[in-house]
């Protein structure tokens, strides 16, 4: 096993359901298990918790595949079945769609970010960075090294630089974001979006920082940081209300985005979510109003 130490459980938060799969105190609320295993994690105050212990090996497996995900190890099984254990591991990276795969072993240094993978023909992309670790590395190294790093806002960086460094990766990061890998191959400027290749376009999206930026891959696959998300609990696309460089930047490359196809969200924070192009810029259209509306509801 690789990774942070396991859950504590001395430190057992009372909000766990009873039952030998729990969420310790060291929890930073980062959504990882909530995302991988729905059934069994949800939001309880400032941190998650188990609210129902997992039923069945496919709910065990997902259980499993967040407590190897969590950051800072604060999952924990009393009684841990090592053989659903190692397929658990097994199972990361865990396919999205075709081409496009979620890494897993989120990193703490950014926060618990998700991080992805795209195998492409011209070289593969990593966006954001997981835990450096040898079965990743093994599964970059077999899917045929890895070219481009693309990092969409300063605080999820993690460990791109140890990547960059193993496959000789050109990391892309956005000028006013730079001082988070000050040592980036390749520095975006201003707002206007980069086609980095005819399947790839950089779309700088100022707002939580003033760097922050999307991938969009394909006219399909938006990579979107911590800009925008799918919301469970609403059922709507968000964008950031807490720790917000600028709202009014925000307000404006939200709207930017509406002018471009694409039919996932996969950020870094929050739910991935895939509907029809027609759907999703319908979704994104509310949530410029919303942005819209709190901005007006916040004049004088």
């Amino acid at each position: 096993w690789e990774g942070p130490d396991m859950a504590d459980a001395r430190k057992r938060l009372p909000d766990n359901v009873e039952g030998s799969l729990f969420v310790d105190s060291t929890c930073i609320n980062c959504d990882t298990c909530r995302q991988l295993a729905p059934r069994s994690f949800m939001e309880q105050g400032e941190c998650s918790a188990v609210y129902r212990q997992p039923e069945g090996p496919g709910e065990q497996l997902q259980a499993y595949q967040a407590l190897l995900a969590c950051p800072v190890g604060s999952i924990g099984d009393s009684r841990m079945n090592r053989d659903q254990m190692r397929a658990a591991k097994a199972s990361f990276p865990i396919q999205i769609d075709r081409h496009v795969c979620y890494l897993g072993f989120n990193s703490a240094k950014s926060f618990g970010g998700s991080s992805y993978f795209v195998t492409h023909p011209q070289g593969n992309w990593m966006i954001d960075s997981p835990r450096y670790l040898a079965p990743l590395v093994r599964f970059i190294e077999q899917h045929g090294g890895l070219r481009y790093l693309f990092l969409t806002h300063e605080d999820d960086v993690a460990e791109a630089d140890r990547y960059a460094r193993r496959f000789g990766a050109i990391r892309i990061i956005h000028r006013a974001d730079l001082a988070a890998q000050p040592g980036a191959e390749w520095v975006i400027d201003g707002v206007e979006p980069v086609d980095a290749s005819p399947d790839f376009r950089i779309i700088p999206t100022p707002g939580h920082t003033p760097g922050s930026m999307v991938l969009l891959h394909r006219q399909r696959y938006l990579f979107s940081g911590d800009h925008l998300w799918w919301d469970r609990d609403e059922r709507a696309l968000r964008t950031p209300q807490v720790h917000v460089w600028s709202a009014e930047a925000m307000r404006r490359s939200t709207a930017a985005l509406l002018g471009h196809r694409f039919e996932w969200v996969l950020p870094g924070h929050g739910e991935r979510v895939h509907r029809s192009a027609r759907a999703m810029r319908e979704e994104l259209q509310r949530a410029v109003r919303d942005l819209k509306l709190t901005a007006a509801r916040a004049e004088p």
